[in-house]
């Protein structure tokens, strides 16, 4: 091979390599595009599992002023428009029960929401749940104090409060001076309501209520929904438009 060939064989071969490093640059590219893109991906479907989570979790605005609402003799208390009977929505709930809690911050404008527009009829059991101390007895202070009340809207109130100042399940609380705070701060009109908070008139009258509710309804948790009967599954339960959805259907 002469000068020339061997300069042509050279450049060649140069040719070559710089053609195979073209090559591994744009597979290196290729391969960081697939990666970044499987990352949005997964970034985009996670963030859409939390706004799905989010959205469904949302509790509703207040549409309109509450549903009539009645305390009944049995300390049950009843929401609903005039001549509503179903479909009957049933909430037995205990007042220290931090799921009770929840509930009611994620669904509970929901069931006055469709009480107030005349799609179901809401019934609230209150009830002790609890068998061991301090939540037993914060329990019963709390409920005892709830049956003190007759108005209705004084009771809505009052339970709104009681859930919003809702004690630690280790520590004593739903105190005397508390709850007549609090019945104060709901606009309660009642005439002794303070001694009978103070002295737990009704202790005794929650706590057989309670029994006899959860022995009759088979009561195992709270809060525990029944829709015409049926208890609600957790899953539409805490989804304020999968409950709307299944109070609704059912009024058809």
């Amino acid at each position: 091979m002469n000068k020339a060939e061997r300069t042509s064989a050279k450049t060649a071969r140069e040719k070559i390599k710089e053609q195979q490093a073209a090559a591994r640059a744009r597979d290196k590219r290729k391969r960081l595009t697939t990666y970044v893109t499987a990352g949005v991906v997964a970034v985009a479907a996670v963030g859409l599992g939390w706004w799905y989570a989010a959205s469904n979790s949302q509790p509703e605005e207040a549409a309109a002023a509450l549903a009539p609402i009645t305390v009944q003799a049995d300390g049950s208390v009843v929401m609903a428009k005039q001549g509503v009977t179903a479909p009957v929505v049933d909430v037995y709930e205990d007042f220290q029960c931090p799921a009770c809690k929840e509930l009611e911050r994620v669904s509970g404008q929901t069931f006055k929401n469709l009480a107030a527009e005349g799609k179901a009829k809401v019934v609230y059991h209150p009830i002790t749940i609890f068998s061991q101390e301090p939540t037993k007895s914060n329990s019963v202070r709390a409920g005892s104090a709830a049956r003190c009340i007759a108005d209705g809207k004084q009771w809505m109130a009052f339970h709104d409060l009681l859930y919003q100042n809702q004690p630690s399940e280790t520590e004593a609380g739903f105190t005397p001076d508390q709850l007549k705070n609090w019945g104060k701060e709901a606009g309660v009109t009642a005439q002794g309501f303070d001694q009978c908070v103070t002295s737990e008139k009704n202790a005794d009258t929650q706590l057989s209520f309670s029994k006899k509710i959860i022995d009759a309804q088979k009561i195992n948790h709270t809060p525990t929904v029944k829709l015409n009967g049926s208890e609600i599954d957790n899953s539409a339960l805490f989804s304020p438009q999968e409950l709307r959805q299944a109070i609704t259907e059912a009024a058809k």
